[in-house]
């Protein structure tokens, strides 16, 4: 047994519907009070050492290093009179923003690695006005949700006097030249910025030149509370779109005509389905919808004939689910054929023109522009393929090559096989299975599961340079698209939610019993990891069938099921999980399957290595922390089960260079330990 930190345990009881519940770690909730600051020094110290003896740990560091040390690129887009694209050298910690004007030679326009001297500050997100003249860009400082945003002259690149403070969750809208709009909470007055819960969403317009205070409120606040309110402008920027939302599936939607300078109309008023205005001709709107269409239809409708009642299809429902894009007067239908990309263009009588030729089977991402343009970029990828960029010509249809990914990477040598297996209750579910070409399928190669199965999110075939390490070395890595996600549409997602969240855990089990029982891999072989509600994945396999696997990496994960929601803005999942206070049932599911509640004294469990950031403030590193110290004082057997606390970064996005490879250093180091399968050059 490693010398694991003496966490103390004070008393603290909840009672839920007659059911006393005692939480010995609730003091861990607490992240700006002393004692969790050196009780996070104090593990972090037992995970270092552990880690620092393993003796090929540098080795793993210095080949993720040379792997990631190649020119990365963004598919360009326009803004005025110039070309914008992103950049990265190799290795630099954050992506740098160029433009060119025609053919003339790029020029760094924004560099977010002069943000800070550690580079964990961020560009967390640009919006330019209609004529590319001003530019507003957002700014994340360690990882937080909670940005600032700076105002530019895109022309002369200089900042204009305008800097925002305290936004959250939010676009940049611009309305012409004059000012934009931009969505925020109130900061909470009490406790950690990065915990409080942050309930009422406000939509605001900004006038350039004039203070924050003056800044006037549109929508939401007390007047209309919503947890989430995003606001946009139709290209024409005649109509301003408010959708409204109290959890992160369902909308209201609003309206108005800032021609007119009319009112705001409500067009749906209920949260049941989802619905964004995508483009306008004139009066005509075209809505991407689920109404009454689980895998998503186009429909049009027109400004004076607002209801639901009225609309009519221009790109039905399919067997497939739909995304939508616009570009050069065109629609790109985006659909997920089992979770793969199959892209077909439209124009806007809902007449089909063709379907674009792909290069393989992957994914397929970025099919947008502006209406007058004539070429558009989009990016495509696999699990075998490393991210390409194609430039496409909207009135052939020809795709060239734009720009190749330079990573050390092979893909001839690799393969990527589409597998469906069943769950427990014969819902067949698929899975991807990527793996060197010639291994032995003798149930001794290490293994890697990754999930998620939530929140109507698919998991489409990506290329992982992090995942080179696993592979090289013979090792395997698995998908599976779980219920909970949106690979099939509303039924498959709601499939995976509130009292059917079991249905998640089942499938991820079953994809770890067809590795076993087809000879990929074994128990003592395989690993699981998971992010965010994956982490949740992973705490409850962890905790439902501690012997099905050898190591588990729950990543900033939803660990205590029964106070989620207690927390910035958490309660806006219960529509994914529902909540303990809503009845009894839904208390007593949640507590049974919880990973923090669901952990047994006595128990073996994995090699477990929790990971969390101490600025993550959308999974509140409390959930970790207090898995972790009940994980610790439970678990019984050699296995180490251990936390890793990054600090100055947050629930993943902006993460620099350096973190983001020194992680999955470490992650590869802890796996292979534990699997007794030494990593070797």
């Amino acid at each position: 047994m490693l010398p694991y930190p003496e966490t103390k345990k004070v008393e603290v009881t909840d009672n839920y519907f007659g059911t006393a519940v005692v939480d010995p770690y609730r003091w861990l909730e607490d992240d700006m009070a002393d004692d969790t600051k050196a009780w996070v020094i104090e593990e972090n110290k037992v995970t270092e050492n552990y880690l620092s003896q393993i003796p090929f740990r540098d080795a793993i560091k210095d080949r993720l290093t040379e792997l990631w040390n190649y020119e990365k690129f963004s598919a360009p887009f326009k803004e005025g009179e110039f070309t914008y694209f992103y950049k990265n050298d190799g290795l630099q910690n954050q992506y740098v923003l160029y433009r060119q004007k025609g053919d003339e030679e790029p020029e760094v326009f924004l560099d977010p690695n002069k943000f800070s001297d550690d580079g964990t500050t961020s560009l967390a997100g640009i919006s330019f006005s209609k004529d590319g003249s001003l530019a507003a860009y957002q700014i994340s400082e360690g990882g937080s949700d909670w940005r600032k945003v700076v105002v530019l002259d895109a022309k002369e690149n200089k900042i204009i006097g305008d800097t925002l403070i305290d936004l959250k969750f939010t676009g940049l809208a611009w309305k012409g030249n004059d000012g934009f709009y931009y969505s925020s909470y109130d900061k909470p007055d009490e406790g950690s910025a990065l915990s409080g819960i942050t309930e009422y969403h406000k939509l605001y317009y900004h006038k350039l030149g004039t203070s924050q205070s003056e800044d006037e409120l549109i929508f939401g606040g007390e007047k209309t509370k919503r947890r989430y309110i995003g606001a946009y402008l139709t290209e024409d920027e005649r109509f301003l779109v408010i959708s409204a939302a109290n959890t992160t599936s369902g909308n209201e939607l609003y309206i108005q005509d800032l021609k007119q300078n009319s009112p705001i109309v409500n067009i749906v008023d209920n949260f049941e389905k989802d619905y964004s205005i995508i483009d306008n001709e004139g009066d005509k709107l075209f809505i991407y919808t689920n109404l009454d269409a689980p895998n998503y239809r186009v429909v049009t409708t027109d400004i004076n004939n607002l209801s639901p009642d009225n609309w009519i299809d221009l790109i039905p429902e399919t067997e497939n689910v739909l995304n939508i894009g616009t570009g050069g007067g065109k629609l790109f239908a985006n659909y997920l054929k089992d979770a793969t990309s199959l892209v077909q263009q439209y124009n806007y009588e809902g007449e089909l023109e063709r379907t674009i030729e792909l290069p393989s089977v992957g994914t397929a991402s970025g099919f947008s522009a502006k209406s007058q343009d004539t070429e558009l970029y989009y990016s495509f990828t696999s699990y075998i393929y490393p991210p390409t960029i194609f430039k496409y010509d909207i009135a052939s249809g020809n795709s060239e090559e734009y720009k190749k990914a330079g990573v050390q990477f092979d893909p001839s040598l690799y393969t990527s096989e589409q597998v469906f297996y069943e769950s427990k209750d014969g819902t067949k579910v698929p899975m991807i299975i990527t793996y060197k070409k010639g291994i032995q399928l003798d149930g001794n190669n290490p293994t890697l599961l990754y999930g998620y199965g939530g929140f109507n999110i698919s998991l489409t075939p990506s290329f992982s340079t992090s995942n080179i390490i696993l592979l090289e070395q013979g090792g395997i890595y698995a998908v599976a698209n779980l219920r909970g996600g949106g690979e099939y549409g509303e039924k498959w997602h709601t499939a995976g939610t509130k009292t059917q969240k079991q249905n998640v855990f089942d499938d991820f089990i079953a994809a770890a019993e067809y590795l076993i029982d087809n000879k990929y891999t074994s128990s003592e072989k395989l690993g699981i990891a998971g992010g965010s509600n994956g982490g949740l994945l992973v705490g409850a396999a962890m905790t439902q069938r501690p012997e099905l696997f050898k190591v588990a990496l729950p990543a900033v994960g939803v660990l205590d099921m029964l106070r989620y929601h207690k927390f910035t803005a958490g309660a806006g999942w219960a529509f994914d999980y529902g909540t303990s206070d809503d009845s009894k049932e839904m208390f007593e599911y949640l507590y049974k399957y919880s990973p923090y509640h669901a952990l047994k004294e006595g128990t073996s469990y994995p090699a477990t290595m929790v990971t969390t950031a101490d600025h993550d403030d959308r999974v509140v590193p409390a959930h970790s922390f207090k898995f972790a110290a009940r994980l610790q004082e439970y678990h019984t057997g050699d296995n180490p089960v251990l936390i890793r606390i990054e600090t100055n970064a947050g629930h993943g996005a902006g993460k620099p260079t350096d973190k983001i490879i020194q992680e999955a250093a470490d992650k590869w180091a802890f796996m292979f330990q534990n699997m007794g399968a030494p990593y070797t050059k």
